[in-house]
């Protein structure tokens, strides 16, 4: 199970799946990559976790504890 605490990464992922749809998720590990290939490893973290949150959200199971 994953667990993103970092309310940017959903900010993030919002924005992608609203102007990339199901590409998003290409979307945010191109970026990852790009940032990984330029030595930005602060913006490579970040659209890793906004990949994941992706992954998260389109998950039709829930997981985890619900209230």
């Amino acid at each position: 199970m994953q667990f993103v605490i970092d309310r940017d990464a959903y900010d993030g992922a919002e924005e992608l799946i609203e102007g990339w749809g199901e590409a998003a998720l290409a979307e945010a590990a191109a970026r990852a990559e790009r940032s990984r290939d330029l030595g930005n490893h602060i913006h490579y973290t970040r659209w890793c976790r906004v990949g994941r949150v992706i992954l998260l959200l389109g998950d039709p199971e829930a997981r985890g504890t619900l209230h």
